[in-house]
């Protein structure tokens, strides 16, 4: 493998997501956009400098400068802001948005807000995680740069028609520098597409366009509590969801949980799980059509695939292919791979979320015939498999773990309170099936301190069992509910930071880093008991647990204070949203 000349990594929470519902692009504190997948989050890299590879896209100040940035409320329109030596320089940049299946706009517009300004601009594009090469990289006439690889993928870069042609790594890249006069602006505009160039499209009209679009998309206020920041998640779920109506888990793939400690996995997959949190969010919000995307997408993988559901899919329905490993260092800490071997397991909390997900559907009237003719496939699997060991929430081992269990019988309860009068007998069935299986979860998984414990052979404590009481399984004021939620805050939690659950001896922050889901079902317990300032300290606590760009990973690392695991994660953003919604409106 060649030398890597690519941009230096950074820390995870100073990285921003550009997204256009099909793919997604990390930007750096020094303008360097160091991934993105094509022609969809799950395909190969053509910008891999994150784990090592080749390919990035970088504009920068040529001198010593000091980073900021924001996104347009509401959007991932992200603007990077320079302090130089000699004034201010912002970039503004976007994928252009809606992203269409087989071409991505990458935006970017240079602006001397103070000053002069000087910025280098680096461009090297490598389909494959750079096993191939763009070639036959020149000028037209008109200043543009085009190139292509020998599977098709061509590229049109205008705005700097000066630029040079050089190599990095083993493969081609442009290079070239911009100078800018007060107030001067420039745009920078990249076109990778997989069908033959047509007319460039000035970018002045791409901008207006993605503006047009994301006002429309953006929704009202979304939640008492942090109004802002619960816009913002709400932007970041729009963007992670494609067409066909599925929110992939994360933008990235292989950034460890742990350093050295072989946790990599590539969640650029929808899970059914997190899709159902990231629908019931939406429904708290009142925001319809990230609701409807959810059960149109949960809706076609139980007709399609019934008692056999996978517990993820791509974006386009099809299978997770497995895992395997490339030819490249990793972000540091980690190793790279691509893949995931989540459909070999069998999750039965996915009917359980699914129902819940109806559910919450049906509330506003928003499930059609086939959400309905899905729910009845959803439950008749929980009748069929809920004495089957599992691999559950955290997807363990397989055992008959407690969480899986009631929260099958709290979307049980759930869509059953939703049927009309006229389909009672199903609904007393499904009552009659949820009272069963929680008498069943009770005799198996009752800590002997009157708390909910794992598995009937698991003991411990784990902060997923809060979600059963939040979601109708057992009333709020069941004695383990409560215990349980004492237990969790006893065992699991810090600092108002809380674990998923001891793996070992070890301290808590020693093993993995503190679960931001985890914290926000610890604020949503709290408001469930009538704690209204523990649950907004829980709250305001793991809000706060992100970079300058508002970003959320699975783990935040309390004694370092840095995020671990891909970014962004789906369920957090999710969590946090619906937090925000129910704490803050006293629900």
């Amino acid at each position: 493998m060649a030398a890597y000349e690519g941009p230096v990594q950074h820390a995870l929470r100073d990285y921003a997501l550009l997204a256009d519902g099909r793919r997604g692009a990390l930007v750096g504190p020094r303008g360097e956009i160091v991934w993105m997948c094509l022609p969809a989050w799950h395909d190969d890299a053509v910008f891999a400098g994150l784990v090592g590879g080749p390919g990035w896209y970088t504009v920068a100040p040529a001198g010593p400068y000091v980073w900021g940035g924001s996104y347009r409320t509401g959007t991932l329109m992200w603007c990077s802001r320079w302090t130089t030596g000699t004034g201010t320089v912002e970039c503004h940049e976007a994928l252009a948005y809606p992203g269409e299946r087989d071409r991505a706009v990458l935006l970017r517009r240079i602006e001397a807000v103070h000053g002069p300004a000087e910025l280098t601009v680096r461009l090297q594009i490598a389909p494959g995680f750079g096993d191939r090469r763009t070639g036959h990289l020149r000028r037209g006439e008109d200043g543009c740069w085009t190139g292509r690889t020998a599977d098709g993928l061509r590229m049109r870069w205008s705005g700097l028609p000066g630029a040079r042609v050089g190599r990095a790594g083993g493969h081609p890249e442009l290079h070239g520098r911009l100078r800018l006069e007060p107030g001067e602006r420039h745009d920078l505009v990249l076109e990778l597409t997989g069908r033959p160039l047509g007319r460039a499209v000035p970018a002045e009209q791409l901008w207006r366009a993605t503006t047009t679009a994301w006002q429309k998309d953006l929704p009202g206020r979304c939640g008492p509590s942090g109004p802002r920041d619960a816009r913002h998640a709400y932007a970041v779920l729009r963007a992670m969801t494609g067409p066909g109506g599925g929110t992939v888990a994360a933008a990235t793939t292989s950034l460890p949980e742990r350093a050295e400690e072989g946790r990599n996995y590539d969640y650029r997959y929808v899970w059914i799980r997190d899709q159902c949190f990231v629908g019931q969010a939406a429904a708290a919000a009142g925001t319809h059509p990230l609701l409807d995307d959810s059960v149109r997408f949960v809706t076609a993988r139980l007709l399609d695939h019934g008692p056999d559901l996978s517990p993820a899919y791509t974006v386009d329905g099809a299978a997770v292919p497995p895992p395997r490993r490339l030819d490249l260092p990793g972000y540091p800490g980690g190793f790279d791979v691509v893949g995931n071997r989540v459909d070999r397991q069998f999750q039965l909390d996915c009917f359980g979320e699914s129902l819940l997900l109806f559910a919450a559907a049906a509330r506003q009237d928003r499930l059609d015939a086939d959400g309905r003719r899905a729910a009845r496939i959803a439950a008749e699997a929980i009748a069929a498999h809920r004495t089957r060991e599992d691999s559950g929430i955290w997807e363990l081992r397989p055992a008959r773990w407690t969480h899986s269990r009631l929260i099958c019988a709290a979307g049980l309860r759930t869509m059953a309170a939703t049927l009309p009068r006229a389909s009672r007998s199903p609904a007393a069935a499904w009552e009659g099936l949820a009272d069963r299986i929680t008498a069943e979860a009770a005799a198996s998984g009752t800590h002997p301190s009157g708390r909910w414990q794992r598995a009937p052979d698991d003991p411990g404590v784990d902060a997923a069992l809060l979600l059963p009481a939040l979601r109708g399984a057992l009333p709020a004021d069941d004695p383990r509910s409560r215990a349980t939620l004492d237990a969790v805050l006893a065992e699991l939690a810090e600092d108002h930071y809380c674990y998923r659950f001891r793996h070992d001896a070890r301290p808590l922050e020693d093993a993995e880093g503190a679960f931001l889901l985890c914290g926000f079902l610890v604020a949503l317990a709290q408001h469930q008991q009538g704690e209204a300032v523990e649950a907004a300290r829980w709250f305001e606590r793991n809000r706060a647990a992100c970079g300058p760009p508002g970003l959320y990973a699975e783990e935040f690392d309390v004694v370092q204070r840095q995020l671990r695991g891909n970014l962004p994660q789906a369920f957090v953003h999710a969590l946090m949203l619906e937090t925000a919604v129910r704490v803050g409106a006293g629900d």
